[in-house]
């Protein structure tokens, strides 16, 4: 069974601690459970129900109101709720509740459900990030196994390379060959292929090296292959190099191709190459991905 603490409700529903508990006392909702020390904590049971009534409430429904409802009447409540504005709330909140069961069926019926009402890429956006956000929270504390994680994960990473596939090809372009990957000891591919996705759409042509990449292995292919732009990922800390030197060693190693970094990585980085730009944001990748359709019109 798992344990969360009133912090971590607060993280995943996005309601203040403080306001859980006059709830509870006000309308005997999302009682916790209590240890034999007397310390209370919240289960799996908990945690959905808070999400249903976390979802509602931020839907414009009044506490008291849905207080009154029992599980099945808050489940039939948020689906008709589910209006456009509300539904990437309504997916978030049932791809938690799926991961928390080991629930694939139901995973995948809402993230297939959410890429047919919206494709690809504003179901990746509007809806994967900000659930991975949020039930990042638990595989921190260790409250989500590992097979979980890898369960969700898989199924999106399918559906990514599927969209990539189904892209048209790119014509090479002298002037904007892109190569992507991730650093050595950086294992999250998800990000790295989603902005494979919006690169290729966007007209760029992608060497895609994938994840857990050694600058030798890019040097081996250099040594042979073009490309214009070396473009890394970084989401954790690597095991030997802080995220300054890293990005001073491959400016350094390739002086004269523009080195693209993104990543949350990206805001530990105070000393930035003349060669080097740093995306910040998903907006900046968007952006910088856009720029590869001027460049392709250009060409012609």
């Amino acid at each position: 069974m798992n344990k969360f603490t009133i912090k971590d409700i607060e993280n995943l529903s996005a309601i203040k601690a403080h306001t859980w508990r006059i709830w509870e006392q006000r309308y005997n909702i999302a009682i916790p459970q209590r240890k034999e020390s007397n310390h209370r904590f919240y289960d799996n049971e908990n945690l959905k129900q808070i999400l249903r009534i976390s979802y509602l409430y931020h839907s414009g429904i009044k506490i008291s109101k849905i207080a009154k409802l029992d599980c099945e009447e808050m489940k039939q409540m948020a689906l008709r709720k589910s209006s456009k504005e509300e539904v990437n709330e309504f997916y978030i909140k049932e791809m938690i509740e799926a991961s928390l069961d080991f629930d694939e069926e139901r995973f995948e019926g809402n993230f297939f459900d959410a890429l047919d009402r919206m494709g690809i890429e504003e179901t990746i956006l509007k809806v994967f990030y900000p659930y991975q956000d949020r039930i990042g929270v638990l595989w921190l504390t260790d409250h989500v196994i590992p097979a979980q994680e890898h369960f969700t994960s898989n199924i999106i990473r399918q559906k990514i390379i599927a969209a990539i596939d189904g892209l048209p090809p790119v014509a090479t372009n002298k002037n904007r060959q892109i190569a992507l990957y991730t650093p050595k000891e950086e294992q999250h591919e998800i990000p790295l292929l989603f902005i494979h996705y919006l690169l290729k759409k966007n007209g760029n042509k992608v060497i895609y090296f994938g994840r857990n990449v050694s600058l030798k292995a890019i040097k081996g292919f250099r040594e042979n292959g073009e490309f214009t732009h070396l473009h890394f990922h970084l989401v954790t800390n690597l095991t030997n190099k802080n995220a300054n030197e890293y990005v001073k060693q491959v400016a350094t190693q390739y002086p004269d191709t523009k080195i693209i970094m993104s990543g949350s990585q990206v805001q530990y980085v105070t000393e930035v190459p003349e060669n080097v730009r740093l995306l910040h944001s998903m907006k900046e990748i968007l952006s910088f991905a856009k720029e590869g359709t001027a460049a392709v019109a250009a060409a012609h």
